[in-house]
């Protein structure tokens, strides 16, 4: 099968297009034809900076195409099934195989570029709101990188709980765009200070929540954001600084900070990230959220489309399609 690969971590040009052996599904995997690779946040970090599974690495944990074969415990599937997967690593190419446990089926009226950029962005949104953040209707929640797939999805679910919305980005046009999907007010952090934007929007008091994808400086000045008793997610690192955080900025306001990684709850919590994705996925084919697609790239084209991610040039998630 044809499959995106590096040898060594860096940047998007480290990938090569080849040739290797198609997986074979163990006794509990589906083999899925892929028609769709959803592009996540951690796909740029495992190849920037993870060690390597394998050499060489085939990067990439959301997809969504059809079922080719089956183990031989796998039940309640069928070939030629269209489904979607969250998977360790692999997707970027052709076929993949997935345990069965991490395998949702979709109906034929949802695209495989919809599917496939569902798990991830609203189970994670999810979490940082709800499981960790406690979001209560009237609240009100800062959102960092509201043009990216999961500042999307969190805006959405928080303004359908009944928040008040700030969001944060680098770009006018980007963040004049998010009203329409929820945020009540629009922070550009290269021309304003967010705290002090946060601090006269809430009157001086703080958000009662944070969503924090940035990390690094930026999760320090989260936690000045808050207000006392206040609670901050932090769930990634898209601002690849590594500032490590003094603990002690959570004690003068009594400040809860929680630390969101989706990969360890698929371990230890896999029926209910099943669960709660499959209530989304109903909820999207419902119309009751919208899963917003920027751009499509071959996935020959997987150098451009890494890098174009990088640019932040994207709006939503990007998808590419072997």
């Amino acid at each position: 099968m044809k499959a995106a690969v590096y040898y060594e971590n860096g940047g998007p040009e480290v990938f090569r297009l080849e040739e290797v052996p198609a997986p074979v599904p163990q006794i509990d995997e589906i083999l899925i034809r892929i028609h769709s690779i959803s592009i996540e946040g951690g796909d740029l970090i495992s190849r920037e900076m993870l060690p390597l599974e394998a050499i060489p690495t085939i990067v990439g944990y959301q997809s969504a195409g059809t079922i080719v074969a089956m183990g031989d415990s796998v039940t309640g599937f069928s070939i030629g099934q269209r489904v979607l997967a969250n998977s360790r690593s692999g997707s970027h190419a052709e076929y993949i195989a997935v345990e069965a446990s991490r395998v949702w089926a979709i109906s034929d009226q949802m695209s495989f570029e919809i599917a496939a950029a569902v798990p991830v962005i609203f189970f994670t949104a999810h979490e940082c709101l709800f499981t960790f953040g406690r979001l209560q209707a009237g609240q009100t929640v800062l959102i960092h990188g509201g043009s990216g797939a999961l500042g999307l999805a969190a805006i959405q679910i928080a303004k359908k709980a009944g928040a008040r919305i700030i969001t944060t980005g680098s770009d006018d046009d980007k963040l004049e765009r998010l009203r329409a999907f929820g945020a009540d007010y629009q922070v550009n952090y290269r021309k304003d200070d967010f705290v002090e934007e946060v601090m006269k929007i809430t009157n001086g008091r703080g958000v009662d929540l944070v969503l924090d994808s940035v990390g690094g400086s930026n999760l320090a000045r989260s936690i000045q954001s808050v207000r006392f008793r206040g609670i901050v997610t932090f769930v990634g690192g898209t601002g690849r600084d590594q500032t490590p955080l003094d603990p002690y900025l959570l004690w003068p306001k009594n400040v809860s900070l929680s630390g969101v990684f989706i990969p360890m709850t698929i371990e230890f919590e896999r029926q209910r990230l099943h669960d709660v994705v499959s209530a989304y996925l109903q909820d999207i084919a419902e119309s009751k959220y919208q899963v917003v697609l920027d751009k499509t790239f071959s996935l020959n084209e997987v150098t451009e489309a890494h890098q174009y991610i990088l640019d932040k040039k994207a709006f939503g998630r990007v998808i590419m399609q072997p």
